[in-house]
């Protein structure tokens, strides 16, 4: 039986899966990189980084060295390991639907 209090409310809302998703796959990213792929608003992408900030998952860097400020965000091994125990997770519902 799949214990389905175990999905990580932090990262099951959409727009913070789709950037734990990015940011696991892909490493270090930009703040605009990821507003531009997300497709979100400055506010709503900050929001959600905040969260996953909060939560531990997602450490930011500013880079003021340049002529514009840079900011990037990267997951953290707690964030990587809240992210692979959620994907163990839907992978075992896909099992349970699909056991073949």
């Amino acid at each position: 039986m799949i214990d389905f209090d175990q999905l990580d409310k932090t990262i099951h809302e959409k727009s913070r899966l789709s950037i734990m998703t990015l940011l696991s796959t892909r490493g270090e990213w930009a703040f605009q990189d990821l507003k531009y792929d997300l497709g979100m608003s400055d506010g709503n992408l900050i929001t959600h980084l905040r969260t996953l900030a909060a939560a531990g998952y997602v450490q930011e860097t500013r880079d003021d060295t340049g002529p514009r400020p840079r900011t990037t965000y990267a997951v953290t091994p707690a964030g990587t390991k809240a992210f692979k125990s959620y994907v163990d997770i839907l992978e075992l519902i896909v099992k349970t639907i699909n056991p073949g």
